[in-house]
């Protein structure tokens, strides 16, 4: 009878392990032959019944069939896996022949190739570069640079404010060194790069762009206009080429006294004359004077003791003469075709 039962148990085992196509099937047959509620145990517990002459003999026809049991579905195992993985290789196969994948590198923005340039220039003459935030306060931004309210030259910039007379986005970065010599003393040498933002937008202008301005103060009587055209003369010459020839013209700036224009000879027709230039052989670089005393004394800086010179230049201008471009807005349209030339 029992050895009847454990080859009924064997046959119906071996028949069901062929119809097993997965792994999770096998864990279903294991339990359903080896787990708790399998027949093989019904034999076990049959062991209390059976006669003192009977169990060793039950029992050991219910460990063979058990280590059986235990082989097959290991032998199974074995197969299914190996299965698996000869599915999952030829899903994951990769035709070596096929052409790679274009890798698009990217690079860097042309106004951040020319920033870099510049503050590495300037770097390399000495100065520190320091930055401040975009939104400044009427006091840093106007007054303390003798832009008082109610001032004239406040007519020459167009200014987004955040909150009408206390808060507004700089129109330049000379905040910039205003936060440093309120917080610094000198002697120091500074440029402040960044961001800055006006209500103007044509070919030639953006709402938003960006400027480098430098700034060095030191002990009256040991920086002067000569110091100011040496240093300016230099740094046009290592971005432009020392063949370019720069010149400086009076003007006015609220926040200097002298000032001056600067200009260099025109990229386009070196000198000659042509539509970029109109016809005068220059253009206009950049703006910068020695620095007010009205601004040294805002600052509490004693212009009797201190002297300094500052200026500022527009990122943007730089770069459309250095690459040969005429409209502005293409820096900030973020056209890849007009960007993948860089």
């Amino acid at each position: 009878m029992i050895e009847e039962t454990v080859k009924n148990i064997e046959a119906k085992a071996i028949e069901e392990i062929e119809s097993v196509s997965n792994l999770e099937a096998l864990e279903a047959f294991r339990v359903k032959y080896l787990g708790r509620k399998a027949q093989i145990n019904d034999l076990m517990k049959n062991l209390k019944q059976a006669s003192p002459e009977e169990r060793p003999k039950i029992g050991a026809q219910a460990n063979v069939l058990r280590n059986q049991l235990e082989e097959i579905i290991a032998k199974k195992k074995t197969i299914l896996e190996e299965q698996d993985f000869a599915l999952r290789v030829k899903a994951d196969a990769q035709d070596v022949t096929l052409p790679a994948n274009k890798i698009v590198r990217g690079k860097k923005h042309p106004i951040t190739q020319v920033l870099e340039e510049m503050i590495a220039i300037f770097k390399e003459l000495g100065y520190i570069p320091v930055e401040g935030p975009d939104v400044e306060t009427d006091y840093y931004n106007f007054e303390a640079l003798n832009i008082p309210k109610h001032h004239p030259s406040r007519e020459m910039q167009a200014t987004f404010y955040v909150k009408e007379g206390e808060l507004l986005l700089r129109t330049h970065t000379s905040p910039v060194q205003i936060r440093v010599l309120k917080s610094q003393k000198p002697p120091l040498a500074i440029i402040a790069p960044g961001r800055v933002y006006r209500c103007d937008a044509d070919v030639t202008h953006s709402p938003v762009f960006h400027q480098v301005e430098g700034l060095i103060v030191d002990k009256k009587g040991k920086v002067s206009f000569t110091d100011l055209k040496g240093t300016l003369t230099e740094f046009l010459h290592r971005f432009f080429g020392k063949n370019k020839r720069v010149r400086f013209r009076p003007s006015f700036f609220p926040f200097t006294e002298p000032s001056a224009e600067v200009d260099v000879e025109c990229i386009i027709c070196d000198g000659a004359g042509c539509r970029l230039c109109k016809d005068s052989g220059w253009i206009e670089i950049l703006g910068a004077g020695m620095i007010d005393p009205n601004v040294l004394e805002a600052v509490g800086l004693d212009p009797e003791l201190y002297s300094g010179f500052a200026f500022g230049i527009g990122v943007e201008r730089l770069a459309m003469l250095k690459f040969g471009i005429d409209d502005i807005r293409l820096f900030f349209t973020n056209d890849l075709r007009f960007l993948k030339q860089f």
